[in-house]
């Protein structure tokens, strides 16, 4: 039996084995790649919807704050000049807390309004919003803060 160097090359047997094997390497890397590509936008828009929430939540902390003028009476509440006020209604759990500025005076910038029989008290609520999704392993936090001005009349002599 001898073999000849040219029966050897043109033997092709083998050479679908090789393509096949290159080809199922190439679809799995494809595969892999697109699995993880759709395991981070997953991660993605999860974090983005717990941002969102713990905003909104924050917010509404700061909306039921504002909604409620007894929240604002100097100086029963405020202690340190602070002031944590309780809702009733809290669905979104939020931690409130309203800070009396008293270094402030004066009228507000740009409030286009005579200031000659009006007093000023200046306050800041701070709102702590938390994602409310029990699921997840880490939760979003958002602080929202909002300045307030509460305008007063003096009142006028003999009045």
């Amino acid at each position: 039996m001898t073999f000849n160097k040219q029966s050897i090359l043109r033997d092709e047997s083998g050479a679908t084995l090789v393509i096949a094997a290159v080809m199922l390497v190439v679809l799995t890397l494809l595969g892999m790649a697109a699995s993880f590509a759709s395991i981070y936008e997953v991660k993605l828009s999860g974090n983005k919807r717990g941002i969102t929430a713990s905003f909104y939540s924050a917010d509404s902390g700061v909306q039921m704050a504002m909604a409620d003028i007894n929240n604002f009476d100097l100086p029963s509440n405020f202690k340190d000049d602070k002031y944590a006020p309780s809702f009733s209604p809290n669905p979104t759990n939020s931690k409130v807390v309203i800070h009396n500025i008293a270094g402030q005076k004066g009228a507000p910038r740009g409030l286009g309004i005579s200031a000659m029989n009006l007093n000023f008290e200046y306050f800041l609520i701070e709102s702590t919003g938390q994602d409310q999704i029990d699921s997840s392993l880490v939760k979003s936090t958002c602080t929202v803060d909002q300045k307030l001005v509460r305008l007063l009349p003096t009142l006028q002599g003999g009045n």
